[in-house]
């Protein structure tokens, strides 16, 4: 019996495959590499597809005995989100309504879902809860929550079970050093910072500096990729096991401010390089801090990588050892 992963070689999903080849899984993974990389990927079956195309989607479930499905494929930029709602629908929305019809058709009823705190928009309190209220800020955080919408209907419907694991701020490298963060283009703070350090760019740039926080800057929860990939086996396992559908936060419980990550970089780094300072963006709530307590509980997940020295440390040794990322 196989794992299907879609969007195995992006960033998270290539460290989900590599959790799963460890464990002895069998790994087929779906990904149409416009954002992921071959590269990325130490194992598994690779096909190169888009989940739109139900010919091919069709072909993957008959040749292969799939047990359980890590659904990682989505476009995921807030801001691109805003300019192209329509690709976000298209590609996120009937990229997933696509998949679950695929799953009907193969007699496949687990699902782990690769969701985002964004579905939450501006947090009533601080840590985030799974009950708390759920208004997306943008198309993107939106998306997501109608896909977890029509998970929760097709399991009421058609009994797929499904757990949606909404994460915040993914960041650090596989321990092997092998995998890590290539996103283009990059809009994640910690690689960002790091390629200034290469001198890849001219300055880190920090928006807003006035925010109702103790250096002014946003405070934000970083989370280890590979402890990400460990939940998703969890999640597996847990369906495995007969649990009903569920839905958790994926976070370290501690924040950190834009400004104290950049200290954190240079002093791991021993390099000093140009800040910059700019207005805030719109939409940047000023705390983001998650709950993972029923994650902890539920799934018996123990992030053992939660250190931002750890997370920085692993994340500067990929970027050091890739500093064109995966070449292309």
């Amino acid at each position: 019996m196989a794992v299907l992963v879609t969007g195995g070689a992006g960033y998270i999903g290539s460290h989900a495959v590599a959790e799963l080849l460890a464990r002895g899984e069998e790994v087929v993974i779906v990904d149409n590499l416009q954002s992921g990389h071959k590269e990325a990927l130490l194992g598994g079956k690779l096909y190169v597809g888009d989940l739109r195309d139900k010919e091919f989607l069709a072909n993957v479930f008959s040749e292969n005995t799939i047990d359980a499905v890590i659904h990682f494929a989505a476009n995921s930029l807030v801001g691109e989100s805003m300019q192209k709602p329509v690709r976000y629908y298209d590609n996120n929305v009937y990229g997933t309504l696509c998949l679950l019809e695929a799953m009907e058709q193969a007699g496949v009823k687990k699902l782990v879902f690769s969701s985002t705190a964004a579905t939450y928009g501006e947090p009533e309190k601080v840590p985030i809860e799974e009950t708390d209220r759920t208004e997306p800020t943008n198309v993107y955080g939106e998306t997501k929550l109608t896909m977890e919408r029509m998970m929760k209907w097709f399991d009421q419907v058609l009994g797929i079970k499904y757990v949606s694991l909404r994460y915040f701020n993914a960041a650090g490298a596989h321990d092997s050093g092998k995998i890590g963060e290539d996103h283009r283009p990059e809009s994640h703070l910690i690689p960002l910072i790091l390629q200034t350090a290469l001198g890849q760019r001219k300055e880190i740039s920090v928006f807003g500096e006035d925010y109702p926080t103790e250096d002014g800057t946003c405070i934000r929860d970083y989370i280890h990729v590979s402890d990400l990939a460990d939940a998703h086996v969890l999640a597996v396992e847990y369906l495995r096991k007969g649990a009903d559908s569920n839905i958790f936060n994926l976070g370290n419980g501690q924040g950190f401010s834009v400004k104290e990550v950049i200290a954190k970089v240079k002093d791991i780094t021993g390099i000093d390089f140009p800040v910059s300072v700019h207005p805030r963006r719109a939409g940047d709530p000023a705390v983001l801090i998650a709950s993972s307590q029923k994650a902890r509980e539920t799934l018996n997940w123990n992030p053992s990588r939660s250190g931002l020295d750890q997370i920085i440390s692993s994340a500067w040794t990929w970027h050091q050892e890739h500093p064109d990322g995966y070449g292309n």
